[in-house]
């Protein structure tokens, strides 16, 4: 690994070269923060798949990617004299300072509940009115839904026990199917809601992540149905010529192959 003079020398080579491309580079010099943001989102999700895919090489390469966005935002920033690179890495370091006071502080905890629960509180004492400010309004419904309730959990408004949650799941599955019966559309899809927003909650206590975990099963699935497809191709024939009983038995082989 290098050392941190090297690092440190790494990074200041990535600002000489943002500084020289956004003299110079046609395209660069025409960015805004605003034509940045959709690809800087990009490049997260980006990052997102290669963690997921455990991809080390593709993770370093998609951190550098995202670091040339936080660079290039700063970059803007100092050209109207609002902020710079140094104002950014000196604004989270104070942050970071101030909200783990039981590391730079006397503060005592006992394990990491207790760090998320002094971190919320931390925050409203910053002038936040709301604990849920924080939830960006653009996040994805699912991540949306999992940050709100972890905020909220932060501060103590949570179940004790997932058994609780587990009976709230099949409460709103209840509630669903009534529903159904009824067949109102507006309300069948608010208890779908309901339903996906408790499932949401109870994978947060049993530790999983619920975007993570949905999106390894839709990657299983991309394989599966591609290795069928694959399949198909073979014996020269279309999905839409085979029968479900046929394409079966190439999904059944998929399933061995990806799990």
């Amino acid at each position: 690994m290098n050392t941190r003079e090297q690092q440190l020398n790494a990074f200041g080579r990535l600002l000489d070269i943002m500084d020289e491309l956004r003299l110079k580079c046609p395209w660069d010099k025409k960015q805004t923060f605003e034509s940045l943001r959709h690809l800087t989102i990009e490049e997260t999700y980006e990052l997102g798949d290669a963690i997921l895919d455990n991809d080390l090489p593709e993770i370093k390469k998609e951190l550098g990617d995202l670091l040339l966005h936080l660079v290039f935002y700063a970059k803007i920033g100092s050209e109207t004299n609002d902020f710079d690179i140094a104002d950014v890495a000196n604004s989270i370091s104070e942050k970071l300072i101030y909200r783990h006071p039981h590391i730079y502080g006397d503060v005592v905890v006992k394990d990491d509940e207790e760090v998320k629960q002094n971190w919320e509180k931390l925050k409203l004492k910053e002038g936040k009115n709301s604990v849920l400010e924080g939830v960006p309004k653009a996040l994805p419904a699912m991540v949306k839904a999992s940050r709100i309730q972890d905020k909220v959990a932060g501060v103590g408004f949570d179940w004790d026990k997932p058994g609780q949650v587990w009976e709230k799941v099949q409460e709103e599955l209840n509630e669903l199917n009534a529903e159904l019966t009824e067949g109102n559309t507006d309300a069948i899809e608010s208890e779908f809601g309901d339903v996906l927003f408790s499932l949401i909650n109870y994978a947060r206590f049993i530790k999983v992540n619920p975007e993570n975990a949905l999106e390894r099963t839709n990657k299983k699935f991309i394989n599966r149905f591609q290795f069928l497809e694959s399949e198909a191709k073979k014996i020269n024939k279309s999905l839409h010529d085979m029968s479900l009983a046929e394409m079966d038995v190439f999904w059944n082989e998929s399933k061995k192959l990806y799990k």
